[in-house]
């Protein structure tokens, strides 16, 4: 069995479809938004503005979407990890 962290033995159950939020972090605000917008394409989504670091160094971005299944969630997920823009995503 898979330990997902030490208070949780299972890993969740998601209903699809459902809204899906992904936090994503790096140093460039305007790339950050053309991230977003290239990775959901003609998707319906929002964005909002979260966080900068104490220093400046980095900006926070909220986005969320409507996802239909596990599999397009994953590859939301994954298009944001490896976008130039993206130091983080959650």
């Amino acid at each position: 069995m898979e330990i997902l962290d030490d208070k949780c033995q299972t890993k969740p159950v998601i209903n699809y479809p459902c809204q899906w939020r992904y936090k994503i972090i790096g140093r460039d605000e305007e790339a950050l938004i053309t991230c977003i917008t290239e990775v959901m394409g003609g998707k319906e989504h929002s964005v909002s503005a979260g966080n900068i670091s104490k220093t400046g160094k980095f900006h926070t971005y909220n986005t969320s979407c409507k996802v239909d299944s596990e599999e397009e969630r994953n590859g939301i997920f994954k298009s944001f990890g490896e976008h130039k823009a993206v130091k983080m995503v959650i």
